[in-house]
Parts: structure tokens; C-alpha cells; sequence
């Protein structure tokens, strides 16, 4: 099994969930990420409300598509890049799955509001506005995870 760095499996697992996983050898998981993202991708319409949104059609974006099969995509996504992530850390890293669990909670919300919400008057849509929520999910995370650190290394008083 091929080692990556922590930042090399994070950017194949945005590039596509489960690339980071058949690099590195472990071909049974990296198929069914990747299967589980075309099937949600597929049955979503995503790839049709990326390339809307892109083009600035946002309101065709919001109506392109199947948020039931959309609203599994956060969830495998970041799973899929803190498996990656995890793979690739050094075995004493602690609670390194916050900023993802958080990001993946901070996106599906995102994805939520993102036929109404409007940001300082301007309407993202089911894109951009699920990407703007990964910003406070991993910040949110990365606070956590550092509480509990700060919170296990300070001496319990008598």
C-alpha cells in the first residue's frame, strides 16, 4: 500500500470520493465510494445543478434537482475524504474527524436553506451555499476538537 501525505488524500477524495482509497490499495472501499457518488450523483442531478450554477442559472439549478437522493451526498463526501485522511495520519492524531463530522453536518444544513437563503442579498443556491457552509463546519470542528484537547491535559484538581 502506497503512503500519501494527509493533504494528497484529502485533495483525491474532493476530486472524487473513493480515488484516495484505490490509490491506496484498498480497492473494495474506493469502489463503493466512487459507485455510491455516481449512484447519488446520478439520481440527484447534481452534475446538471453544478454545471447550471456555474453558468449562473441558479434558479434552474434549484429545480434540476432530486434533494432526496442530494441530501446523502454530504455525508458520503466527507466521509469519504476522513477515511482518506485518517489512512494517511500519523496513528497518534486525535479527534482529526471533528472538522469533517462538523463540515458534513454545516454543508447538509447548507444544503437545506439553500433554496431560500440569501447571504448579504445574494442567492448561492444548492452549489455555492452548501460549499460557503463547509467555512464554519470545519472552523466549528477544529474549536471542538480543540476544547477537548486543552480540556484532557489540564491536571484534575483535589
Amino acid at each position: 500500500m502506497k503512503k500519501f501525505s494527509k493533504l494528497e488524500a484529502v485533495f483525491w477524495s474532493i476530486a472524487l470520493p473513493g480515488f484516495s482509497q484505490l490509490l491506496m490499495g484498498q480497492l473494495w472501499k474506493g469502489t463503493l465510494f466512487v459507485a455510491l457518488e455516481f449512484i447519488i450523483n446520478v439520481y440527484s442531478h447534481f452534475n446538471s445543478a453544478i454545471m447550471l450554477s456555474f453558468m449562473g442559472e441558479i434558479d434552474k439549478a434549484v429545480h434540476v434537482l432530486n434533494y432526496q437522493w442530494l441530501m446523502f451526498y454530504p455525508c458520503l463526501y466527507m466521509f469519504a475524504m476522513w477515511d482518506a485522511y485518517r489512512t494517511a495520519m500519523p496513528e497518534n492524531e486525535e479527534l482529526s474527524f471533528l472538522p469533517f463530522v462538523f463540515s458534513a453536518y454545516f454543508v447538509t444544513v447548507g444544503l437545506m436553506y439553500s433554496t431560500k437563503l440569501k447571504l448579504l442579498g445574494v442567492f448561492f443556491g444548492p452549489v455555492f451555499l452548501p460549499m460557503l457552509f463547509v467555512i464554519p463546519g470545519v472552523f466549528t470542528g477544529l474549536l471542538i476538537r480543540w476544547i477537548i484537547l486543552k480540556c484532557r491535559k489540564r491536571p484534575v484538581e483535589s
